[in-house]
């Protein structure tokens, strides 16, 4: 028998998609869904949000002591002038009643020793957290 001879066997042609186990997959993921879904509440939030008096009373007084340093290496709190042999002693006291750290407003032409002699004067003095601005 030649190879042209024999007959060749017709395979039938898939022509059709079987979704079935596709569903059962989708089924199955949505009761997963289901059941997990109330485990997932969670809970909000809970914020204090201050009364409108607590608020202007905050923002009438800062919390934070501001120095500010001249060109000529001279401390300032406000318009009063602080001498660098009290600078310790005025930044314990400051501490004390404005406890959200402390602001450093260094002038343009300012030494940098300065404004490291002030860092370090307010670390040994128990603030530590300090902010710098130039102006």
């Amino acid at each position: 028998m030649s190879i042209s001879g024999t007959k060749r066997k017709q395979r039938k042609t898939f022509n059709e998609i079987n979704i079935t186990p596709l569903t059962d997959i989708f089924l199955v993921l949505l009761i997963i869904m289901m059941v997990v879904a109330p485990m997932l509440d969670q809970q909000g939030l809970s914020l204090a949000v201050p009364s409108a008096q607590e608020a202007q009373e905050e923002m009438k007084e800062p919390k934070i002591l501001t120095i500010d340093i001249d060109e000529n290496g001279f401390y300032f709190i406000g318009d009063q002038s602080i001498l660098e042999k009290d600078l310790m002693k005025t930044l314990k006291e400051n501490a004390k009643e404005k406890d959200g750290g402390l602001l450093i407003r260094a002038a343009e032409n300012s030494t940098h020793g300065a404004v490291v002699k002030l860092m370090d004067l307010a670390r040994s003095a128990g603030i530590f957290s300090i902010s710098l601005v130039e102006e």
